[in-house]
């Protein structure tokens, strides 16, 4: 818990309310996601990791650096993810173009069939959700209840 953050303004039970209902939602939809992850034959972090690879900007893939900061995941519990991948058939491994002492990640022709089809429900689902979490955000702005001089 953060005592150090003085908080300008009260916070009122609206507020709380809302805070509640936009977590809630998270969580749901994070939930929800896993099923369909899972009625895919994948984990959630399978898919999350096929997300993390083809949503990556370079078209060699990302590296097991870049799949840690997307996946807030330790090198080694990526690596471990990547070779559980590896094993389904969901990604492969090859050497960098210009550096090969450093590992790409690219999704398999079977990643990408489970993915494209994952994302399409997500963002299905993503604007069946959207009107009723714009007013939840809605006043949740980080700089609301800071002091003038943090805004």
């Amino acid at each position: 818990m953060r005592h150090d953050v003085p908080v300008a303004g009260r916070i009122s039970n609206e507020d709380y309310e809302r805070l509640l209902r936009f977590r809630t939602g998270l969580r749901r939809f994070e939930r929800w996601s896993e099923e369909q992850a899972e009625a895919e034959g994948l984990t959630g972090s399978q898919h999350q990791l096929l997300l993390a690879v083809r949503g990556h900007p370079d078209k060699q893939g990302p590296t097991v650096s870049d799949l840690s900061e997307y996946l807030l995941l330790r090198h080694h519990s990526v690596v471990e993810l990547i070779n559980r991948a590896v094993t389904a058939k969901l990604v492969e491994r090859q050497p960098d173009a210009k550096d090969g002492r450093v590992v790409r990640v690219r999704p398999t022709r079977e990643g990408l069939a489970a993915l494209k089809r994952l994302t399409r429900a997500h963002i299905d689902e993503l604007g069946r959700l959207a009107p009723s979490l714009e007013g939840l955000w809605s006043g949740l702005e980080p700089t609301k209840h800071l002091p003038p001089d943090r805004r």
